[in-house]
């Protein structure tokens, strides 16, 4: 396999991860970019623009990153806390009246954030064309009784956290979610990442797919432990329905799904605009703005949620909507913050250390939190820096 692009002296470590990754763990195609104080040290590609295809992936290919839209999603509330345009501890329904129904009326912003609101699944799941309807899912989760009661306990919101996050921007900015992530968020950091994919953009993107796993790989088992096995079969379970609060599951080539503004789950982006986005948030990026204070980044990896995952069945931490470094899903360090995607992608930040990190791939494999391939190379970003 070819790998095109370039990495920075020191950094040679990564290009190899990258390479295996092709050779031993079935990549169809895939980049990763890492930045460090604001200077792009990685910047690889290989592989096939489409899973299924045989066109090379190019410079500024882009892809569905599934879950890691989440971080995208968290930093839009956060900024709008650190304009003062939202109070972190007021109740949902200081903003959103509607979303006090069904004893919700005692949420605060930073459960919603932090997967604390106990909304995870929906009594009637929305079909896709619903989904997209942003009044049509702000109007279900509203309605929604919680599974628990809200700020008590933690359970990943899989689907519903589009909503939840959606409406409440949108209540605050008056406008479309994505379009306030394109001029605010996007634009002044010169990201390629997109949520609601403008049609401009469609001929950079590949098509997605699954690909099999080996059931070990690269230190990581990917074979499911029983509970959580057991969790994904189970049709009344928490986890099973949380994932299909959106049923039946999208055709993620559909263009009419990537043109739907979904935060838990629809974003594209390439591998550079997740990494140049997470520089933003922890420091001055070249040519781009730095988006959050010091303040704010340490808002949004203060632990909120830790410990067994009422949707997820494993040990998870959540800040301030970021996922946190743990054993579900390892970052760089325990200061690191970001998020995975369902399947492969991965984007974070490391305070630390200076480095933001950003890989996507057309291939998804059945891991939730923890990719292999993902995980080669931070492991390899690890080596670099040692």
């Amino acid at each position: 396999m070819d790998v095109n692009g370039a990495v920075a002296e020191g950094f040679e470590p990564v290009r190899e991860a990258f390479a295996a990754n092709f050779a031993l763990l079935g990549e169809r195609g895939a980049a990763v970019a890492v930045y460090r104080d604001g200077h792009k040290v990685v910047d690889l590609w290989a592989g096939t623009r489409d899973v299924d295809g045989t066109a090379p992936w190019e410079p500024g290919t882009a892809q569905i990153v599934r879950s890691a839209t989440k971080g995208v999603a968290a930093a839009a509330l956060l900024l709008l806390h650190q304009r003062g345009e939202l109070d972190l501890d007021a109740p949902v329904g200081a903003y959103w009246p509607e979303y006090k129904a069904a004893g919700k009326e005692h949420t605060l912003v930073r459960h919603l954030l932090a997967h604390r609101a106990g909304v995870p699944v929906l009594d009637r799941p929305l079909t896709p064309a619903e989904a997209a309807d942003p009044d049509l899912g702000a109007a279900a989760v509203a309605a929604q009784a919680p599974v628990w009661a809200p700020g008590t306990d933690h359970g990943y919101h899989a689907q519903t956290y589009s909503w939840l996050t959606g409406e409440l921007i949108r209540r605050i900015t008056g406008r479309p979610v994505g379009d306030w992530i394109a001029d605010e968020i996007a634009g002044p950091v010169g990201a390629d990442l997109w949520l609601g994919l403008p049609e401009s953009e469609h001929a950079r993107v590949g098509r997605v797919g699954p690909v099999e796993a080996a059931e070990a790989v690269g230190g990581l088992k990917t074979r499911p432990k029983r509970a959580v096995a057991q969790a994904y079969a189970d049709p009344d379970s928490l986890t099973r329905r949380a994932f299909a609060a959106i049923t039946p599951l999208p055709d993620e080539n559909d263009p009419a799904y990537r043109a739907a503004a979904l935060p838990a789950s629809n974003g594209i982006a390439t591998a550079e605009g997740l990494a140049r986005f997470y520089a933003s948030l922890i420091g001055e990026v070249d040519g781009g703005r730095r988006l959050f204070t010091p303040e704010t980044g340490e808002l949004a990896r203060a632990e909120q949620s830790a410990g067994p995952d009422r949707v997820l069945v494993v040990g998870t931490r959540f800040g301030l909507g970021p996922m946190l470094h743990g054993a579900a899903s390892p970052l760089l360090s325990p200061g690191s913050f970001g998020h995975p995607g369902r399947g492969g992608a991965l984007a974070f930040a490391d305070p630390e250390t200076g480095i933001a990190f950003g890989y996507v791939t057309n291939g998804f494999r059945k891991s939730v939190t923890a990719d292999p391939r993902a995980q080669a190379l931070v492991r390899a970003v690890r080596a670099a820096l040692a």
